[in-house]
């Protein structure tokens, strides 16, 4: 029986609540020699998306986005950042995802997309609203910064017209050279409220298998079929993606599914370990003096350009939070 059929914790056998949202569950199939995470953000997603009230289509690829960006950006052994963003030549030109890690295991995230908001609504009154259509062609930047004088550490592929999932797959075999399977989804769930109005709520999921070489390479064939054209480690991988291409959208959504029996469900013959979750949070670093720094920057004359009646607004991208100023208040200080 698998350990994640015996216990409501970590592998080691403890006991523990397990939060069924905002949270990386990591795993491994022990027979399998495969490890992963699985991703579930709920209250999260739903916040971020609900700051910038994007059309669906384009929440659906945030979502997908913060997801994937909570996956890879919760492997951080360290204090830093993890930055996915793509870049490219349609309606949305840009999606940004950035992840803050407290180096524990735990970390924050935040996102938004930059779009030409009459052309999407465009292309989803023609019925382009696929993500090749909406992002067209272009490439995906992954980000790791580790801080303070460390060298950047980047990544880049062109976006796969089949959506950000293939993109990651591209990147990990050329970039990481590591076999990565990966399942993502985003999407609103619908409730009604005690007076009966439907309610609308965004939820976000992403599940992530990698192979985990075994002491001295690949074993050979498989005992008792020596015409297999595949080793046994090669075997190993296959079953598992098999098994990971069985999970629906729904099953990565649904907050009634813990994440565990979603585990169980799919790799119980092979000896799943569920271990230790850990959380993730909505996290933004804007500030006022954060703000006021960067629009100091442009020095007097151009701070004088951008009053409108009387002040100066701007907009945090990531959190929509709004922040008013003076010119004078911006011009304190700086040499004319």
């Amino acid at each position: 029986m698998s350990d994640a059929s015996q216990n409501r914790g970590g592998g080691d056998g403890r006991r523990f609540d397990m939060p069924g949202d905002d949270i990386v569950q990591p795993f491994q199939i022990e027979d399998l020699a495969i490890r992963g995470r699985l991703v579930r953000l709920g209250p999260l997603v739903d916040e971020v998306l609900k700051r910038h009230d994007y059309p669906e289509p384009v929440s659906r690829l945030l979502g997908e986005a913060l997801a994937l960006t909570v996956m890879l950006g919760s492997a951080l052994k360290f204090e830093g950042r993890f930055i996915l963003q793509t870049q490219s030549k349609g309606p949305i030109s840009m999606l940004v995802a950035d992840y803050e890690s407290h180096g524990d295991g735990t970390g924050k995230v935040r996102g938004y997309a930059h779009m030409d908001s009459d052309a999407v609504n465009e292309a989803i009154a023609a019925g382009n609203a696929s993500s090749a259509e909406l992002m067209g062609e272009g490439h995906m930047a992954l980000t790791i910064d580790q801080g303070g004088d460390m060298d950047r550490y980047q990544g880049i592929v062109a976006l796969d017209p089949e959506g950000l999932t293939h993109s990651a797959h591209e990147y990990f075999e050329s970039s990481e050279q590591v076999a990565t399977r990966i399942r993502i989804a985003a999407g609103p769930l619908y409730s009604r409220d005690a007076d009966g109005r439907s309610e609308k709520h965004w939820r976000a999921g992403a599940i992530m298998i990698q192979h985990v070489a075994r002491e001295g390479g690949l074993t050979g064939y498989r005992e008792g079929d020596d015409d297999s054209p595949y080793t046994e480690e090669e075997e190993s991988w296959n079953r598992a993606s098999i098994l990971l291409d069985t999970v629906e959208d729904h099953e990565l959504l649904d907050p009634a599914l813990e994440p565990q029996r979603l585990l169980f469900r799919l790799f119980h013959e092979d000896g799943v370990r569920a271990f230790q979750t850990s959380g993730v949070e909505f996290g933004c670093r804007c500030s006022r003096e954060r703000m006021s720094s960067v629009l100091r920057s442009f020095g007097a004359e151009e701070i004088d350009s951008m009053v409108l009646d009387d002040v100066i607004t701007t907009k945090c991208e990531f959190c929509s939070s709004v922040y008013v100023f003076t010119a004078d208040e911006l011009k304190e200080g700086l040499e004319e």
